[in-house]
């Protein structure tokens, strides 16, 4: 897939723009199974670790997207 910009009502906008909240779906999904299981109790800096996890799920559906 060639990533190209999305014209949505004149305006052109970037071709991530649609993964990033499918990624934030992805990531409250993950931390609600990890707030179950209480998980982030057990790190250090619990935003850090989102973090992390978003960009990883992020750049994960970017690389499959792409493909």
């Amino acid at each position: 897939m060639r990533f190209v910009e999305i014209d949505l009502l004149g305006v052109y906008v970037a071709p991530i723009s649609p993964l990033i909240p499918a990624a934030w779906i992805v990531l409250i999904a993950l931390r609600r199974v990890t707030s179950r299981f209480g998980l982030l109790l057990l790190v250090w800096r619990p935003a850090w670790l989102e973090f992390a996890v978003y960009a990883i799920v992020l750049s994960s559906i970017v690389l499959v997207v792409a493909r």
